[in-house]
């Protein structure tokens, strides 16, 4: 028989009571998992821009094709940063307004304004 441990409850956010009886996760302080995905893909259309040239030396593709490819990688990374912007303001926001209409400044500092 071997021991084995289920590593998936000790990963798991902690639980915050919020004083209503439901628990809910944790807020991080840092943007919300879609943000940091949306973010993540653009990272990875500017390192794909960033090798065209390895490409182009390997004879896998032709100038006109990577001239082509950077301006649609340019344009794919641009828009996936200002959604991620995008989805990161729209959190924010709404957990103001969460933390207004529990009472609190939605400054988290409990300053009591």
């Amino acid at each position: 028989m071997s021991a084995h441990h289920d590593h998936r409850a000790s990963t798991a956010l902690p639980l915050i009571n919020s004083g209503s009886g439901s628990g809910e996760r944790a807020a991080a302080s840092g943007p919300p998992l879609r943000s940091k995905l949306a973010a993540a893909l653009a990272v990875l259309a500017c390192a794909a821009c960033c090798a065209l040239p390895l490409l182009i030396g390997a004879g896998l593709l032709t100038g006109a094709g990577a001239a082509l490819a950077e301006q649609a990688l340019l344009a794919i990374a641009g828009v996936l940063i200002a959604v991620a912007a995008a989805m990161w303001w729209l959190y924010r926001r709404a957990s103001r307004r969460r933390a207004v209409a529990a009472g609190s400044c939605g400054c988290g500092g409990g300053c009591g304004c």
